[in-house]
Formats: C-alpha cells, structure tokens, sequence
C-alpha cells in the first residue's frame, strides 16, 4: 500500500471508556486509509463505534478516554502524540469537521457570519474585512443564497437545511486536506439530504479534498462512497471498493444490513423487509471471537475463537466462515 498517496491512515486504532462495571472498548483495532480525492464510508447501525472513531482521530474524546494506536497520520504528521495546541492548529485546518446535528454545533448566541470568521481568523490571521469577506464567499461556495445578508442571521434564522450549508462552510474555510461528516443528512428531509450529498460531493472534487463520511445508510454510502468501512461491536468486520461490496458482500452482518434495504428486485417487491435478531452485544470488559456471533445464522462453535481479518486483493472480512477467491 502507497502511504505516500493517503491523506490520513490508521492502523489498530484503539477507543475505551471508563464506566463503572469496567471499561467500554468503544473501538477496538480499525484501520482504514483515505486517500486524496477519495470517499470513504463508515457505516453500522448505531452503537458501532463510527462516531467514536470519528472523534478519537481529532482526539475529541471524552473525559477518561483512552486512545491507542499503530499509526494515525494525516500527511505523514504522526497524530498520536501530538500536543493539544498543535491539535487546534489541525482541527478547522487541514482537518474540517461537520456534525450530525448543525443546531448544536452552531452557537445560538452568534451570527453565521461570527462563527465563520472566528474559524478563519484563528488560522490565517486576517483583518476583519477579510475575513467577512472569505464567509460571504464560502456561504456562496455551498449554495446559500444572499450570503451578504445571510451573513448576519443568527442559527435559529435558518432552516436545517441552511444550517448544515453553514457548517459545511465553516468546516471548508481553511480549505481544509480532509473532510470528516459525522452523519451529516441524519435530520434533514429526503430531499435536503440529497442536495446536502450533492454539494458535498461537488465541493470534494472542486477542491481536491479526501472525505470520511460516517453514516448509518448503506443507501446513501451507495452511491457517494469510493471504498465501504463497515464496523460492527467495535470493530471492522467487512471492508472493500464500493462497486466490490454491493456486488459480494461477504460478512453475514453486510448481507442482514443489506437485506434491510428497500428494493426494486423482481420478485421482492411488497414483500417484508429484512431484520437482523438479537441485540448489539455489550461492549464492557474484554471480549472473545466474533462479536455478530450470537445474531449470526451462521454462527459455529469455532467463531467463539478470536477472528483475525482475512484479505483477497482489497476486499477484507473478518468472518472464518468465509472462502475468499484468489486475488486477482
């Protein structure tokens, strides 16, 4: 694999909470790449670690966290022990952040214009003039109209859809290397949330940005992802080219979530959807083998076992009840 050519790798990254009957391995040894121009997805139902992962690359974890890994690079920049003032010197820089819901990550006590300036002020010291400047033109850049006047309108002004286009730009101020969307369609309509993709993507190849969605819709990451990271207890279970993946799925988890989904399929059409049984397992204390074990129709005595990822070519599973064909 090209290091060279990644904007951010991981390898064995590790996220665990204290709580009071033990610790919470929130994230357990995930590795991923993403590389420039690239979109890749993280999905799971919730509860999977997508979000956590998210936050422990920009070391946004909570009080107790503790955070572990291999490698975490962006631009070659060893992350791992990097200070908290080289981190704000990252974050809104070379790394934009945009949240799942844009009413909590906007400050209801500033204007738009504030917060975008404030962003970008911090890391190109600028006069006022030219920072109010560079916030009327990325509010232009993500499809607001008025910007000049938008401007000055405080977060409860704007619609949810307004909303998100505001923290898209702040998070596309710096112009920045990477991209991270944590959810960012979860509250808007159908129809928001398709212009909300589009812009998103239009703006990752406007500027030649790498971009990590995670997202919970295996729909959506259909048709924006480039490359799919599936996580399930914690961990990687599956992980391939998109193309690849709706085409084989190999995880019995990849195959219950997509069954979850609508389709136009002959032969399906009225019939019920699809449900994973069981629950989420518990992700308190260490833990052994397979974590879908105990919803997994598949399951063997054998998958009590601790189950290493397995590869063909760019297709990894973590699943010995699979044959991977030879790579091609």
């Amino acid at each position: 694999m090209n290091q060279a050519a990644n904007i951010l790798s991981v390898r064995d990254l590790d996220v665990s909470l204290p709580h009071r009957s033990g610790r919470v391995h929130a994230v357990r040894k995930i590795s991923f790449d993403v590389k420039r121009g690239e979109t890749v997805c993280i999905v799971g139902e919730s509860g999977c670690g997508k979000s956590m992962s998210a936050m422990a690359i920009l070391n946004l974890l909570p009080r107790g966290a503790e955070r572990n890994a291999e490698t975490l690079s962006l631009l070659g920049e060893d992350l791992r022990n990097a200070s908290e003032s080289r981190l704000r010197r990252i974050r809104g820089n070379k790394i934009g952040m945009i949240f799942q819901e844009p009413l909590t990550a906007l400050n209801p006590s500033l204007t738009v214009g504030e917060q975008l300036m404030e962003v970008y002020r911090r890391h190109r010291p600028q006069e006022k003039a030219n920072a109010r400047a560079r916030a009327i033109e990325m509010l232009g850049q993500v499809g607001i109209p008025d910007p000049a006047e938008r401007i000055s309108q405080y977060p409860h002004q704007l619609s949810g859809g307004l909303r998100q286009r505001v923290v898209i730009a702040m998070a596309m101020m710096c112009e920045p290397e990477l991209i991270i969307a944590d959810e960012p369609t979860t509250a808007l309509d159908v129809t928001v949330q398709a212009q909300i993709l589009r812009l998103l993507i239009d703006l990752k190849q406007r500027f030649g940005l790498a971009l990590l969605l995670i997202t919970h819709d295996l729909a959506i990451a259909s048709r924006v992802a480039d490359h799919i990271v599936v996580m399930y207890g914690g961990q990687v279970v599956e992980q391939a080219p998109t193309a690849e993946f709706f085409r084989r799925p190999l995880h019995p988890y990849s195959k219950g979530l997509l069954g979850c989904l609508p389709t136009s399929q002959p032969g399906r059409h009225g019939q019920p959807l699809q449900v994973i049984p069981g629950t989420v397992p518990s992700l308190i204390g260490d833990m052994t083998g397979c974590t879908f074990m105990s919803r997994c129709k598949e399951a063997q005595p054998a998958c009590a076992a601790n189950i290493e990822l397995q590869r063909s070519g760019e297709h990894w599973v973590r699943c010995d009840r699979v044959t991977l064909p030879e790579a091609l």
